[in-house]
């Protein structure tokens, strides 16, 4: 597909024009162009995937010259990095998720920052995201992906500090830039083990190779690069500890948080992993580190959501809950259940993000629960589409959460019975935190009358992709039913060739040797049990809730402060770092460089001259003496 470098380019162009003409040309020829290119992007991605599919293996290699080069080919240390693109069923997939929803979002966007006087830097932004996360799906090598792995980090850095006139903001995108470095650093020298080992950072050389190798019977080179590798997407994708950043961004508009902190950058390390995966299953070390790490991080974020009041935290920390929930498939060698999660979440999550920006609109940018309630009939179009959403993230059957929820859950279960316990606790607490949301937005009554009476649905360009994510929400599971609920599982023969890609050895996991169905009624039970408690428990109003958490204040003021994690982090890390700096500035750099290099020899040179000063009397008599004193003074030196 020869247009197939148009994809990342037509984005970035955009990006170009919003930031350079945008504020001159005004806003509605900034939003045309910007949404437009988006729009582009995906036509041309779609067309790409269709050429791929009709490909040989389902593969296009698009090389369009050499990046780097370092030394001599074939001798030992030499680096030669391709610029070129690979297009497969994973990359295929993302591209057009990213495109897609991106124009979507980037429509959405439209109406949401109309009134915003930074409209042109936004999209310039919001473009240039595009740019960089297609650059990371679409990168042939692990540095080209590096690229795009960066870029996505400091647009996210951008945009949640849009409002950059607060505190707030710019204090948030701060914590996600530092935190994102901390992986970004684990990215790297997983980087550098793999080339030290195999010689070479193009993707496809590396999984040819390890189609070679045999798994590590212990700890090893590829149980080391692989153990960075993950740290680099504990990072981006929010998981223990380094999910801190996650829910933070929320002090962007939330368009951004629907795109860059939902549907797309978040999965950077879920992609990073699915395309690494042939690696990853040669080191069951790493593959128990990301089983039980996504399980612990679905857990953990699931509980803080159930008593959050922002709106948008709650969805925040669904979110790092979802991505455990991938993490915990993919450790489970579940490669295609998780990527197939991250597909249906990117539907159901923007819309719950876009859904939630709805409202804050109508609400004039109100954003605590406590504050809403009784929007059913005055925003009918945001209601039925959060339903929708709901339904699905809680994992109901037919919509699309069931399907990629309850397969990760069976492979969990076959890796651990405690695995699956988990996962099932975790999806209880989302179905409660999910209808709380719902019963304090949208039943009982009003409690704030004055932003209700003026409360109004979005205009269409809100509401269309509002009604177009519904639609994934509800159906998007049916392309991946899997064979123990008497489907094929077509998204995982699908993506097959890219998830075994250079391997000899077939497809790994699939096997649906349990009892499939069992689990997923139990499961499916119990969440629809936890979303009738947190219907009822809040459909009246607060009485009920607080009236509970009044019975268990500890645990209550636990959940509230989210475990006091943020204020470990100050107190046990931040705060000595700080000490131990300040120690430096005062010791080192006040006293020692500025006092004894800089300003020590200054006061001496000072007293010197004022010394020196005192022998400058003006009086022929007193420089007569001087001279006197002096050739006595010589004389008895060479005469002595």
């Amino acid at each position: 597909m020869k247009l197939a470098w148009l994809i990342p380019i037509l984005p970035l162009l955009g990006c170009a024009f919003s930031g350079l003409l945008g504020r001159r040309l005004g806003k509605l020829a900034t939003a045309v162009v910007s949404v437009g290119v988006v729009f582009a992007a995906f036509l041309v991605a779609l067309a790409t995937f269709f050429a791929m599919k009709a490909a040989p293996g389902q593969r296009l290699d698009l090389l369009y010259g050499t990046w780097m080069a370092v030394g001599t080919p074939g001798t030992p240390g030499a680096l030669s990095v391709p610029f070129g693109l690979v297009v497969d069923p994973l990359s295929g997939t993302m591209m057009l998720v990213v495109t897609g929803i991106g124009a979507l979002i980037h429509l959405y966007s439209v109406g949401y920052m109309w009134e915003e006087e930074g409209f042109a830097r936004y999209f310039s932004y919001l473009n240039l995201f595009v740019f960089f996360m297609l650059t990371l799906v679409l990168g042939s090598s692990l540095p080209l992906l590096f690229v795009g792995w960066e870029g996505v980090g400091l647009c996210s850095y951008l945009l949640i500090g849009y409002y950059f006139e607060t505190d707030y903001a710019p204090d948030a995108g701060l914590k996600a830039f530092l935190t994102n470095r901390v992986g970004d650093l684990g990215m790297a020298v997983g980087m550098m083990a793999l080339f030290a080992h195999f010689g070479t950072l193009t993707v496809g050389d590396i999984l040819a190779q390890a189609g070679h190798l045999s798994p590590e019977t212990s700890f090893g080179i590829l149980g080391f690069a692989t153990l960075m590798l993950f740290v680099g997407a504990t990072g981006k994708s929010a998981q223990i500890p380094l999910y801190v950043w996650l829910p933070d961004a929320m002090a962007g508009p939330t368009p951004v948080s629907a795109l860059i902190h939902a549907a797309t950058m978040v999965t950077a390390g879920i992609f990073l992993l699915c395309r690494m995966a042939p690696l990853f299953l040669l080191s069951p070390v790493t593959m128990n580190v990301v089983a039980w790490t996504g399980a612990a991080t679905a857990l953990f974020a699931a509980t803080i959501g159930l008593v959050q009041r922002d709106i948008k935290k709650v969805l925040a920390y669904s979110t790092v809950s979802q991505l455990g929930y991938m993490f915990l498939g993919l450790g489970a060698a579940g490669f295609a259940a998780g990527f197939f999660h991250v597909f249906t979440h990117a539907w159901f999550k923007a819309l719950l993000f876009l859904g939630a920006g709805s409202v804050i609109h109508a609400l004039h940018h109100e954003q605590d629960l406590f504050r809403m309630g009784g929007l059913k009939d005055k925003l009918p179009i945001t209601f039925w589409t959060m339903l929708i959403a709901t339904l699905a993230i809680m994992g109901l059957p037919p919509f699309s959460g069931f399907f990629s929820k309850d397969e990760i859950l069976y492979l969990a279960f076959l890796k651990s019975p405690w695995l699956w316990a988990i996962g099932v606790v975790g999806a209880c607490c989302t179905a409660f935190y999910m209808w709380r949301l719902m019963a304090l937005t949208f039943w009982g009554e009003p409690r704030d009358h004055h932003a209700f009476e003026h409360a109004h649905e979005s205009p269409w360009q809100m509401t269309l992709p509002l009604g177009i994510l519904a639609l994934g929400s509800a159906l998007g599971g049916f392309l991946g039913v899997p064979e123990a609920f008497g489907g094929h599982f077509a998204i995982g023969k699908f993506l097959e060739p890219a998830l075994t890609f250079g391997q000899t050895h077939g497809a790994h996991g699939g096997h649906h040797a349990g009892p499939a169905v069992l689990l997923a009624v139990i499961s499916t039970g119990l969440g629809l049990a936890a979303a009738l408690a947190g219907f009822f428990l809040y459909k009246d109003g607060l009485a009920r809730a607080e009236a509970l958490a009044a019975r268990v204040p500890g645990l209550h003021l636990v959940l509230l402060n989210k475990y006091f994690v943020d204020e470990a982090i100050e107190g046990y890390l931040l705060r000595p770092f700080r000490w131990f700096g300040n120690l430096l500035w005062k010791l080192g750099d006040v006293i020692l460089i500025d006092g004894v290099g800089v300003n020590l020899p200054g006061a001496l040179t000072r007293v010197a001259g004022d010394f020196v000063s005192l022998l400058q009397t003006g009086r022929v008599r007193n420089y007569a003496l001087g001279m006197g004193f002096g050739i006595l003074a010589l004389a008895w030196i060479f005469l002595k």
